[in-house]
């Protein structure tokens, strides 16, 4: 039986991991469960599975689940606090840990399952994009075995030799391409991006999805974070990876190699696919995916993205190319701005104007340890918030960048 750690299991990644494992349960072994403050879903989830151990970041959300949860799970240890998640991710019991707890607040648990010599199943982009060298590092370290998550990640280590090293471009790769649906504002004429409300950068058209992320994927900032996620997965340089715009979502990506061949993954949007790869790598277990059916699909697209449009993309790729601290101040800004449009502070088009208002000001800087990142995240958070008070006090959009 092999033990697995969900961090993140109330979120769309950590939902479709406990529908894999629960197909698997003669092979798989739920030993905890892990989320930041949704407590009515993980006590849901918690009476379900009765795990060994569960946890929340947020204390008083854990006060509030124990008493929800009362006498119902009784063979159930609640932890709580800042370091529950770690202590969680490093459990003796856990050989596998899913990394799915979105944004910055994923970082100190990603790195220490990867320190603890874990198999890393990594949904949490944020943590590659702020904490990238430390991450590898503990990885090669510890002799951990780090597998990416994200469908285009996913895709692409399928699409590689067998035997490649996480960090290290395998011999022969010359590119990669990440594909994108181009999220619900592909056909948006950009003057009327401003009138975007919340609910339609949410309604993404091809997956299911938590709001930040859905967010981002409109802005196309999540193809920019995967990018810089490619780069250090891959040992790639930014000018190794391309963005193509597929509306379709059935190629995930791809890779092209030196003799001419260019390999693609394919299947159905559904993330149990890469998430069943994972957990049973290198072998294949059942997902409950709908097989594909090409001559239903009957057409595969391809578009170059608009880099004026989405700005968010060409911001993330400049900062791909400046390296160090740089990615760690863009993916701040980004989730203080892309909170602030989701509490309607700020329109569509400021999430980009604040993010390079910061970007622009931001010193970056070596990554020498984990102090530098959290320095830099949180001066990049302070002089996002403060870019937003300036727009918010000036009324206008325009003024992100004065």
């Amino acid at each position: 039986m092999i033990g697995v750690a969900v961090l993140g299991s109330t979120g769309s990644v950590g939902e479709s991991t406990l529908d894999v494992l629960a197909r698997h349960r003669e092979r798989f072994r739920l030993v905890a469960i892990a989320a930041h403050h949704n407590v009515a879903k993980l006590a849901e989830q918690i009476r379900t599975w009765q795990p060994p151990y569960a946890a929340l970041a947020d204390e008083s959300a854990a006060r509030e689940l124990a008493t929800l949860l009362g006498t119902t799970a009784p063979h159930t240890r609640l932890l709580a606090g800042a370091g529950a998640l770690e202590e969680i991710a490093t459990l003796r019991e856990a050989d596998c840990i899913m990394a799915a707890i979105v944004g910055a607040a994923g970082l100190r648990s990603t790195l220490a399952a990867a320190r603890a010599g874990k198999r890393l199943l990594l949904a949490n982009k944020e943590s590659l994009v702020m904490g990238g060298a430390l991450l590898m590092a503990a990885v090669r370290e510890s002799g951990a075995t780090l597998l990416p998550i994200d469908s285009e990640h996913n895709a692409i280590f399928q699409c590689l030799p067998a035997g490649t090293r996480t960090g290290i471009a395998p011999p022969g790769l010359t590119r990669v391409l990440l594909t994108a649906s181009g999220g619900p504002f592909r056909n948006t004429p950009r003057e009327q991006l401003a009138d975007a409300t919340p609910e339609m950068a949410c309604a993404h058209p091809t997956w299911v999805m938590g709001r930040k992320i859905s967010v981002d994927s409109a802005t196309l900032m999540n193809k920019g974070l995967e990018l810089i996620e490619a780069c250090l997965l891959f040992g790639l340089t930014p000018s190794q990876v391309e963005i193509l715009v597929h509306p379709q979502s059935i190629v995930h990506s791809l890779v092209e190699y030196a003799d001419g061949s260019t390999l693609a993954q394919l299947s159905s949007p559904d993330m149990r696919t890469p998430i069943a790869h994972a957990l049973a790598w290198p072998e294949r277990i059942p997902a409950g995916v709908e097989f594909l059916d090409l001559l239903k699909t009957g057409r595969l697209d391809f578009l170059a993205p608009d880099y004026d449009k989405f700005r968010c993309l060409a911001l993330a790729r400049a900062a791909a190319l400046a390296g160090g601290l740089h990615p760690v101040v863009l993916n701040a800004a980004n989730e203080v701005a892309v909170q602030a449009f989701l509490e309607r502070r700020l329109n569509f088009p400021g999430i980009a104007a604040v993010i390079e208002a910061v970007v622009e000001r931001s010193a970056g800087g070596a990554v020498g340890g984990l102090d530098d990142v959290l320095a830099a995240d949180a001066e990049g958070r302070q002089r996002a918030r403060e870019r937003i008070v300036g727009i918010t006090t000036s009324g206008s959009v325009r003024d992100a960048r004065a």
